[in-house]
Parts: C-alpha cells; sequence; structure tokens
C-alpha cells in the first residue's frame, strides 16, 4: 500500500526543521515554501488534506534545503514584494527590504502634484525598486537608475519591462551620478551603510546573499555617502529634494556630510519601528514652496 503524504504532514515536517534552524516564523517559511513548489498562490488556502504527489515532495525538498542553508525566501522565489509591487531579484542586486518603502512615502510627502512631468534620479538602483515604485505613483515622471554593477542595471530593465514603464524608465551602469549631466527634480539614494565590521555579525540570509557592494559603508558606515555628496548637489534642481535612506544612528553625521556640500536637512521620516530612516535635503539656496 503507498502512503498518501498529505500538505499537513509536509508543513510540520518543515515547520519542525526550519524552526530547529533558528528561522523566525518557521510555519509561515513552510507554508510560503510548499507554495512555490505546488505553484499556487501563496496566499490561497491550501487544504490540510490535500494530496502531495512524489514530483511536488521533492521539489519542497530541495526548496527547503536552501532555506535551511540560510537562502532567504526572496533570493529562492527570486522576487520580493516592494510597494505592493514584484521586483525580480539577481546576485548584483540587494533584495528591498520594506523600510526602503519610507523613501517612497517621504518622496510622495514632498511632492505637490503628482502630476507634474518630473525627472528622477536613482543613485545604487539595484532592482530599481526605489525609482519604479516612485513612477508608478507620478504618472508623468521619468527616471534613470544607475548602478556600478551591470548586472543590478540589466536586472532593473527587466523590471521596468514587466511593469510597462520602459519608457519612461532607463537604467545605465556607473559611479554614482558621474555619467549624468541633467539636473534632476527627486533625487533618491539607498547607499551602503552599515560598518565594514559589522558585515559579519550580519543575518546569513543578508551576509552570504546581498551583494556586499550594496552593503559596505566603509569604516564608519558613511563613506558612500561623501562619495555622493557631490554629484547630489551638483544634480539637484533648485526647486527639487533628495530622499537618502541611513541606518541607525546616522541622521547628524549625514546631514553634516551633506551640509559640506551645500545641502540643507528638510525633514526626517522614521520607519515602522520608529526609526529615523530617510533624510530629506534640499539646496541651500532653496526656501519655500518645492516645485514652485
Amino acid at each position: 500500500m503507498i502512503a498518501i503524504v498529505t500538505a499537513a504532514d509536509l508543513m510540520a515536517d518543515a515547520t519542525a526543521r526550519l524552526a530547529a534552524a533558528g528561522i523566525e516564523a518557521p510555519r509561515r517559511e513552510a507554508r510560503l515554501l510548499l507554495a512555490l513548489a505546488l505553484g499556487v498562490d501563496s496566499s490561497a488556502l491550501l487544504p490540510a488534506d490535500r494530496e502531495i504527489s512524489d514530483a511536488e515532495q521533492t521539489r519542497f525538498a530541495v526548496l527547503v534545503a536552501r532555506r535551511l542553508r540560510r537562502e532567504p525566501y526572496a533570493r529562492i522565489a527570486g522576487k520580493r514584494e516592494f510597494w505592493s509591487l514584484d521586483f525580480a531579484l539577481s546576485p548584483d542586486t540587494l533584495d528591498p527590504r520594506p523600510d526602503s518603502e519610507t523613501l517612497i512615502e517621504a518622496a510622495l510627502a514632498h511632492i505637490p502634484d503628482r502630476a507634474a512631468p518630473l525627472r528622477v534620479i536613482d543613485l545604487g538602483t539595484g532592482s530599481g525598486a526605489l525609482l519604479l515604485a516612485l513612477l508608478t505613483e507620478l504618472p508623468r515622471a521619468t527616471g534613470i537608475g544607475i548602478d556600478l554593477l551591470p548586472g543590478a542595471a540589466a536586472m532593473a530593465r527587466a523590471n521596468a519591462a514587466a511593469l510597462g514603464l520602459t519608457a519612461r524608465a532607463c537604467f545605465i551602469a556607473g559611479d554614482w551620478g558621474a555619467a549624468i549631466a541633467a539636473p534632476a527634480d527627486v533625487i533618491l539614494a539607498n547607499p551602503p551603510y552599515i560598518k565594514s565590521g559589522e558585515l559579519a555579525g550580519l543575518t546569513p540570509e543578508i551576509a552570504d546573499h546581498d551583494p556586499r557592494r550594496a552593503l559596505d559603508g566603509g569604516a564608519d558606515g558613511l563613506e558612500a555617502y561623501r562619495s555622493l555628496a557631490g554629484d547630489v548637489a551638483r544634480l539637484l534642481k533648485p526647486s527639487g529634494f533628495a530622499a537618502l535612506e541611513i541606518g541607525f544612528g546616522q541622521a547628524d553625521a549625514v546631514a553634516a556630510i551633506m551640509a559640506a556640500s551645500g545641502l540643507i536637512l528638510q525633514g526626517c521620516r522614521a520607519d515602522l519601528a520608529g526609526v529615523a530612516r530617510c533624510l530629506v535635503f534640499v539646496k541651500r539656496t532653496k526656501r519655500g514652496k518645492l516645485f514652485k
């Protein structure tokens, strides 16, 4: 007699194994992996007594093994949801985190007319998540995303195509804004800001799978801000603003770096945990309402 294996059987076993490996929310992770193995929507309710075929069991076992090696679910699935949009990932792209949505919130709060034909620059674009998410909220805006890694720029182009934004977004490989001359109304950046000495202490999901270039901010975590400050000041229109993501406790230091390039701190926005996550800057000559 052939033993029948159900979804409940696989869920129970995988949940126990993931928990033993120290993975948070093991049952949720097991459910996501099972849905991926079965090719069904992860939000769908999967009957506990659903019989699982041998082929499906094999696919699930492979996925669980990858997660037990601390490969994050988003990497296994090949995509991450950001701003309610799906972004494909590659080894050259950072896995965008929910905290980074704070930049989109901050940017939208500083744009009085979302129908304006704005020009946006995204420095260190990665998967293109920041630029493309903002463009979905600004129907007449156009943008350019730049990343040092050609593979990241290629991935961002693919994401733009998948979202129907190819006509309004382009992506190039370059060193911050060195290859750009035209000014922008909005500049976005999520630079690397983790201290080099702290990288080894990151979770394996981050340390072993995100590109080091997207994480390593140098000895004090501020190296990237020093590098991009001049480009931000040069490329920002007098009526524009820049929204920069920062790490924990970096607000004052980043504000000082930007001030040395002629940029004034306009505002600070916290993430869902209450941590200062995004700083908004304007040019020193700027006063009053934006986009007059």
